[in-house]
């Protein structure tokens, strides 16, 4: 129980238990305690129990803690907590000891907005990863930064110009806390080989059972210029970039030697911790091995995820800059100059520098893309590596990416399943069988509840404008754009992720004239909701944003386009869940998957989106609709914008305003119960999970 909740009442200790894991988070039961103490407090602290358990009145715990029927759901909810916290760890179905740990590293993880360490969908979907690792049970150590700044706060301008502001971590007003050594002392780690030397402090989140090691580098043992280093996620700065890479790959793994984490099996989320691979190389031919045969005993026990379609998108670090930081660290591998600059060469862009991707691919056995599209794309852009071998039997299979269920899905939608599904599908939502069961609730109880959730999110838009003008003092014309004239009545369209070049949010906005008449039709009239951020380097993603805020701002628009500022992951539960269509029209193929697409889906909202990605696994004819699949050539946009109007105009508007007597649209009903049945099994985060232990995990653990 952490000391630091002084205020809790000896009969509520457990509420402290509960705040400092993250198993809370996905769990309604366990918001709900924190939550009844006191809505108002629960709503201040943006859900956040830590924060809320630190503030609230300590009168408010006093009467929870004499309040019968809340003693009665505590007890209930801190059994359960205890009971699974106190499981052993098993691995695949059979229970295992330390030998079988898989240490997983990503840049980035989406676990709750209170810990802003994600940038977007790779962020979340490593906290969806390590979730699901929890609920299965798999022997999962995750390593990642610690982001004091985080990623960035959005704030949109007067002009629609996005400018990013620092959004400071409150360390401790959060679930996370320091890796103590036995002196009580946070543990501090030197970074292997680095000169100046550089060191990390560790910090720990717990989720659910699955330890998360945060690598911190802005503590004083550091030079001012190194305390930085971990200060923000992605940091444009090239030198910089490759000085997080490697205290990522070779601070994270000497953190992990250091509390005495032996993982038998590695897993690279992306590129960017490729240098774990290398410090696990290292240790072996420090211990006596060749290099040749470490190298090998790594490539058998390594598995290698690749996210990014985007040949920008892969990390590429100039050759001097490699030698700046490796000179002294290439000898401990046995290896000279050439050979180990070779290890990070493109065969297809020799002199373009040292890829991070190239690394990971060759010194792992174990490869994968994110759906079976994107694998297609991967071969391709990689087979230079193989260069003996056929595109289609270059050696990266596919795992389709999924989404963790119980974080994503709308609790009074979870309530809705209990009573139609039975209390017991979410212990087996990845079985198709249970779906079949959706047609079984009655049309008119899903429609009001999703108009409840609309609802819900247009209030939560109106809220955020409402602090804004009050707090800021915006003009009108900037609120108006942030959504006050939403109607809850209309056929709302989200489009909601990073704003960059390729995602084309500003596609819909292709003939202006045409949407107009769309969204001022007096009967059937269309609004759209557009949420994200840019990189705060990419500034043609900062032009889209502007464009888009100035067609909110336009009169003869209607209000009915809005544009919500700075998204993070909880507007992205109040957009998964409230919308009425889901629209997504990247480029292909540079849609790796598409995950937002699923949480959506997962809560009967349906896809509108270009074949790419998991969609091409996905649409049936009957869940969502479906375009791009024909057009080819690189200036598709005129093509893949008429489209998007003709399935606006002759099938989803119609079937969406055909209304029967008791207010529902049957039609709308039917696609709404296919996107549910046909999506939640196959697009979960178990079955995702359970693939990547079936493919790789459990072959790599037979090599150790």
């Amino acid at each position: 129980m952490p000391t630091t909740f002084t205020a809790l009442p000896e009969r509520l200790h457990g509420l402290g238990e509960i705040a400092s894991n993250l198993w809370w988070s996905w769990h309604p039961a366990a918001r709900m305690l924190f939550k009844t103490i006191n809505r108002a407090a629960w709503k201040e602290s943006r859900h956040n129990p830590v924060k809320m358990l630190r503030e609230v009145p300590p009168q408010m715990l006093a009467e929870a803690a004499k309040n019968p029927e809340y003693l009665k759901m505590y007890d209930e909810v801190l059994a359960r907590f205890r009971r699974e916290m106190a499981e052993d760890v098993r691995c695949f179905g059979e229970t295992v000891d330390s030998n079988c740990t898989i240490a997983f590293f990503s840049a980035e993880y989406g676990i709750h907005h209170s810990l802003p360490f994600y940038a977007g969908g790779l962020g979340f979907l490593s906290g969806d990863y390590l979730k699901e690792c929890s609920d299965l049970g798999v022997p999962l150590v995750a390593v990642g930064f610690m982001y004091p700044e985080g990623y960035v706060r959005q704030r949109i301008r007067e002009d629609g110009r996005q400018e990013s502001m620092d959004e400071l971590l409150e360390r401790d007003a959060a679930s996370i806390a320091r890796v103590l050594q036995e002196n009580g002392v946070q543990l501090t780690v030197r970074v292997p080989l680095i000169d100046p030397p550089i060191y990390v402090a560790v910090w720990k989140i717990a989720v659910g059972k699955v330890p998360l090691y945060l690598m911190d580098t802005d503590i004083p043992l550091n030079d001012p210029w190194n305390r930085k280093i971990s200060s923000q996620l992605y940091i444009g700065d090239r030198e910089q970039r490759l000085r997080q890479e490697i205290v990522l790959g070779i601070g994270g793994s000497a953190a992990l030697e250091a509390m005495g984490i032996k993982p038998a099996v590695m897993h690279l989320n992306e590129g960017h911790a490729a240098f774990a691979l290398l410090e696990r190389l290292r240790e072996m031919v420090r211990k006596g091995m060749p290099f040749a045969e470490a190298a090998a005993a790594v490539r058998r026990t390594s598995l290698f995820t690749s996210h990014t379609p985007v040949a920008a998108g892969h990390d590429v670090f100039s050759f001097p800059l490699i030698e700046k930081y490796f000179r002294s660290y290439w000898p401990g591998l046995g290896i000279d100059h050439d050979a180990f600059l070779q290890l990070g060469i493109n065969p297809t862009e020799r002199h373009a520098g040292f890829n991070m991707t190239v690394l990971a691919l060759r010194l792992s056995d174990y490869r994968n893309a994110v759906s079976r599209r994107h694998g297609e794309t991967a071969r391709k852009m990689w087979q230079s590596l193989w260069p003996d071998l056929p595109e289609e039997r270059v050696p990266i299979d596919c795992v389709t990416n999924g989404i963790h269920v119980p974080t994503w899905i709308e609790p009074k939608i979870e309530l809705l399943f209990n009573r139609y599904l039975g209390d017991d599908w979410l212990a087996h939502h990845e079985d198709p069988e249970v779906w079949q069961k959706i047609d079984t609730i009655p049309d008119l109880e899903l429609w009001l509840l999703h108009c409840w959730l609309k609802m819900k999110l247009i209030n939560t838009i109106r809220e955020q404008v409402r602090q804004k003008w009050v707090q800021e003092k915006v003009t009108p014309t900037f609120a108006l754009a942030g959504g006050t004239l939403l109607d809850p009545t209309v056929l709302t369209i989200g489009f909601a992720r990073r704003f960059t070049g390729y995602k084309r949010a500003y596609l819909i906005l292709q003939d202006v004239e045409r949407l107009k008449r769309m969204l001022n039709d007096r009967w059937r009239p269309v609004q759209i909701i557009f949420a994200g951020k840019a990189h705060p380097d990419d500034d043609e993603g900062k032009r889209i944003i502007q464009r888009i805020f100035q067609k909110c701002t336009d009169p003869a628009m209607g209000g009915r386009i809005a544009l919500v500022e700075n998204y993070d992951e909880q507007l992205a539960q109040y957009m998964v869940h409230g919308v009425d269509i889901w629209l997504n029209n990247p480029l292909p193929p540079l849609e790796a998957c598409g995950t937002s697409g699923m949480k959506a889906a997962l809560n009967g909202v349906p896809h509108l989106s270009i074949l790419d990605g998991w969609w091409v696994e996905a649409y049936n004819g009957r869940n969502g609709w479906a375009l791009g699949g024909d057009v080819a050539g690189e200036n598709r946009d005129p093509a893949d914008a008429e489209a998007i109007y003709n399935l606006l105009e002759s099938q989803i508007i119609p079937l969406y305003y055909d209304v029967a007597e008791n207010g529902t649209s049957p039609g709308w009903l039917k696609v709404m119960k296919e996107t549910i049945k046909s999506n939640f099994p196959m697009f979960s985060a178990r079955r995702m999970v359970k693939e990547y232990s079936e493919k790789f995990y459990l072959p790599a653990l037979r090599q150790t």
